[in-house]
């Protein structure tokens, strides 16, 4: 009976395996990257999780009826940045000089869940409570003592760390900022629907990254390592969508959402353990800050709280 109180039933640990799931993607990415080179493991896991996922649409309805009722805009803009997301994660990840810098890219990516508030102002219209300004700039204190990289804090240690390799923390930040845009407009355009169009944008994905991975020259090295972890990505990529899609429709989604401010954390967890590799301390309180500011912004605009969002998927 307690448990049925808290509304933590079937439904609601959907969402917490989605978040388990997502959290073992940024080590998992790097290590494909290290093995088969960014484009190559991005096209791979979106083509492969791409086609389930569509055969999974077509075992549930008509994918293509349903997709033909959505709106252009949605269609369009909201494809053209789910692909910009995956690509710039992907690469991003890839172009780290070392496995240090892939955590702090990862949580680069992870401002995503304190900027989708941010943009949800003037793209939605939401009022906010006045906490949502400290709640924002922690957050971005967070990722400047991620990307100081030195015991020494300070605005040249962060510019140093920063101009030592930029285009993948200019990557990383794209990820967050495209990624909160997605969010956003996936609401605007796309309206409170139970059906979206995720599986062919992730079709879609590894179609075009497929057709990009001449242009960028890079290593592959196919292993069974290769082949298990890129097949547990594909997995993932489905696996979490749908576990995602149910919590958010049937369970309590306000208690998922808030759990869902915890994944830089436990994938930095997951990152230092899978790719051996010790964070520092500014980093560990970096993270912590990300966390915390974004929980203290969430907490600024969950009223009122939608009951159908549109469906959403994330790496």
């Amino acid at each position: 009976m307690k448990t049925r109180t808290l509304g933590l039933d079937r439904n609601t640990f959907y969402g917490f395996l989605a978040i388990l799931l997502w959290s073992t993607t940024i080590a998992v990415i790097r290590s494909l990257s290290e093995q088969l080179g960014p484009l190559t493991a991005a096209a791979c896991i979106y083509l492969v999780g791409g086609a389930v996922s569509l055969g999974m649409s077509f075992f549930s309805g008509n994918p293509w009826m349903q997709v033909r009722d959505l709106p252009r805009r949605y269609l369009i803009g909201c494809g053209a940045l789910f692909v910009l997301y995956m690509f710039a994660v992907y690469l991003g990840i890839g172009l780290a000089t070392d496995r240090h810098q892939v955590l702090e890219i990862g949580l680069l990516n992870y401002l995503w869940p304190a900027l989708t508030l941010l943009f949800s102002i003037p793209l939605l219209n939401k009022k906010p409570r006045p906490s949502l300004v400290p709640g924002t700039l922690m957050a971005l204190f967070g990722v400047f003592l991620v990307l100081v990289q030195t015991s020494s804090i300070s605005w040249i240690s962060f510019l140093k760390n920063v101009t030592s390799n930029p285009w993948a923390y200019f990557l990383g930040l794209v990820a967050g900022v495209s990624w909160a845009f997605y969010s956003n407009l996936s609401r605007r355009w796309g309206g409170a629907r139970n059906d979206g169009a995720v599986p062919f944008f992730m079709l879609a994905t590894g179609v075009l990254l497929f057709f990009l991975r001449p242009l960028h020259p890079e290593k592959t090295l196919w292993s069974l390592r290769a082949v298990l972890e890129m097949s547990f990505m594909s997995l993932v990529s489905v696996t979490a969508y749908v576990s995602w899609d149910i919590a958010m429709r049937k369970g309590n989604m306000v208690l998922v959402a808030a759990c869902s401010y915890f994944i830089p954390l436990f994938s930095t967890l997951v990152s230092s353990l899978y790719l051996r590799i010790s964070p520092g301390l500014t980093l560990w309180l970096g993270c912590g800050l990300i966390i915390l500011g974004s929980l203290i912004s969430w907490n600024s605009m969950k009223d009122p709280i939608p009951t159908q969002p549109t469906k959403q998927t994330q790496t």
